[in-house]
């Protein structure tokens, strides 16, 4: 099979030629027909974080394709099945946080393409357990999407606790804010969508945002104040000074969430307007398998439209520099050549 490879953190991704890879009990062989770029994909290649990746290793965590070959005691997948992989390859099932329903914050989770390979290859591995079956009627280049960036936008808005009627904020409207849009909509809440771009802007406004914020000359916290300043806001922008800037536009009682990963900067927090305000500052991380499931539903059931363009395999590296240039208007998705 093939595969893209870090060989070398910071280094290009190298295209190689690899052995079908044979699961183990629990696990499944998945052939890939699709797989998500995500900005995380980026930063484990090129050892952003305090904890990286040991090398050799294939990133992709939005991996889709159907079950090829089951390990020793799967029984509840079929070969032929058409299966999401996840950012959350694996937890302990054991601990706390599993037990009580906030198994992505798992210290034993296992992530795919961080931890293990992931999905920039013609075939992969999953743990059985939590690979999400796909709806009929999903496609792997929609599923692919919805895997990190629908899951994950869609855990940020229970955990801001959006209500009807509410002022979301969405700061950063790319291959997660798209959807994050969609879902605050969903949920019933106004919606203020912030970007720096004038295509994603209008991407914005289509997808059905009441309010556009232009960064480049407007004052974000100060716009937001016109209309009340947010219930919450969802930073999605890989900027530090764009968290600074939403968290100016909170209302009273308002929850910044934070969910991009800069690779270096910090949020500076004023105490006084914090605690005489009552805000909030959250992080939240992905989402659980319940989830993950729930956004399948809602993308079967027509309730939201993903945004992809696709690539070959082989453009994996032009394809993280239209990414890091800021020029891809949601999400690029590498067609592995099985359908979709």
């Amino acid at each position: 099979m093939k595969a893209a490879v870090v060989r070398r953190l910071g280094e290009p991704l190298v295209i190689e030629e690899r052995p079908d890879p044979e699961p183990g009990p629990g696990q499944v062989r998945v052939r890939l027909e699709a797989s998500g770029l995500c900005h995380t994909d980026i930063h484990a290649a090129h050892g952003d974080w305090p904890v990286r990746p040991d090398p050799p290793f294939v990133p992709g965590h939005e991996g889709v394709g159907l079950v090829e070959s089951l390990g020793a005691g799967v029984t509840h997948l079929a070969v032929g099945q058409r299966v999401a992989v996840p950012w959350l390859g694996k937890t302990c099932g054991r601990c706390e946080h599993c037990r009580s329903g906030w198994e992505t914050l798992c210290e034993q989770q296992i992530n795919t393409g961080y931890g293990c390979d992931g999905g920039y290859a013609e075939k992969m591995l999953a743990w059985a357990d939590f690979a999400q079956p796909v709806p009929e009627n999903v496609s792997a280049f929609e599923a692919a999407p919805l895997t990190c960036a629908g899951v994950t936008t869609y855990k940020t808005l229970k955990v801001a606790q959006v209500r009807p009627a509410q002022l979301v904020a969405v700061s950063g409207i790319g291959g997660l804010g798209h959807l994050a849009v969609q879902y605050a909509k969903i949920a019933g809440a106004t919606v203020a969508a912030v970007d720096v771009t004038d295509d994603k802007l209008h991407l914005a406004a289509e997808l059905g945002a009441d309010i556009v914020i232009d960064a480049r000359g407007q004052d974000v916290g100060a716009e937001l104040k016109k209309h009340g300043g947010a219930h919450a806001a969802i930073a999605l922008a890989v900027n530090p000074a764009a968290f600074e800037a939403v968290n100016s536009g909170l209302r009273r009682g308002g929850k910044l969430v934070m969910v991009a990963l800069p690779a270096h900067g910090a949020l500076q927090v004023p105490i006084f307007d914090t605690v005489l305000n009552g805000t909030s500052v959250i992080g939240s991380i992905v989402g659980t398998r319940q989830d993950h499931a729930e956004v399948f539903q809602l993308h079967a059931a027509g309730r939201t439209k993903v945004i992809y363009e696709t690539r070959p395999l082989s453009a994996v590296n032009e394809s993280i520099d239209e990414v890091l240039r800021g020029d891809v208007k949601a999400r690029i998705v590498f067609d592995l050549g099985a359908g979709g």
